[in-house]
């Protein structure tokens, strides 16, 4: 049976492995989206077509086995030998950067014309308008989805229990064998995964309506509760101002 020397022992050093990924691995994500995203908007077909390489290699490889070939080829291929912990973080980045390059792509081209025209007017240079102008507007639409590439990438570092990291997934394998009990175990680990989807999605949540907030954007759901209860109160106190000067005329 499970005991509570096996979850401290095993488990809380594996869900500390598993923040570690997920952390390192979304910051090195988030570059890539926006780097690749980026060039695959330039006016330069060279640089159009670089960059649409590198996200159809990636979006087209399994993280799994670019793993694999990390940890396993690369050393006998060119003598390079990789931490495992890091060849999982530079996996998953790649691999849902190039997703999240896509989301970077499809936002900056939804930012109006006329905006792009106003900063050229204004002499800005590429850079300014990019980061003046067309990220300040594409970055609310960007949060959404990239909550989504967030949760995904959570669920992908159990991958990395398959390269020896002692993640949450590789504790729970070991709580399994030393218990022999495999329900409770793995049911805590699915517990365990979806409590951080959760909070991760909460975050994100606060995250999209202070960044729509920052454009002049209403959140979602009209605010606070109890904005839109005083909202309620002075249209009632409107209506019934307006109800009361009729019955006079």
């Amino acid at each position: 049976m499970m005991s509570e020397g096996m979850f401290s022992n095993y488990f809380l050093p594996g869900i500390w492995i598993t923040i570690q990924v997920t952390f390192f691995s979304a910051a090195l994500a988030l570059v890539v989206a926006f780097v690749i995203g980026t060039l695959r908007t330039s006016r330069l077909w060279i640089v159009r077509f670089l960059s649409g390489i590198y996200f159809e290699l990636f979006r087209g490889t399994s993280s799994l086995v670019l793993m694999f070939w990390l940890v396993f080829a690369v050393p006998l291929m060119f003598r390079l030998q990789f931490v495992p912990m890091f060849a999982g973080v530079l996996a998953l980045g790649l691999t849902y950067g190039a997703y999240g390059s896509e989301v970077v792509r499809g936002a900056l081209a939804a930012v109006p014309v006329a905006q792009r025209e106003a900063g050229v007017a204004l002499g800005f240079t590429k850079f300014q308008r990019l980061r003046r102008i067309e990220v300040p507007q594409a970055w609310p639409e960007m949060v959404p989805p990239f909550n989504n590439l967030l949760i995904e990438l959570l669920k992908g570092t159990a991958l990395v229990s398959t390269i020896m990291v002692a993640d949450m997934t590789y504790a729970a394998n070991l709580v399994r064998i030393g218990s022999n009990e495999s329900a409770p175990v793995y049911t805590l680990l699915l517990a365990l995964y979806f409590v951080f989807a959760f909070v991760l999605t909460r975050g994100m949540r606060v995250l999209e309506k202070h960044a729509k907030s920052r454009v002049g954007q209403a959140p979602p759901g009209g605010g606070s509760l109890w904005s839109r209860l005083s909202l309620r109160s002075s249209a009632g106190e409107g209506s019934g101002a307006l109800t009361a000067g009729g019955a006079t005329r």
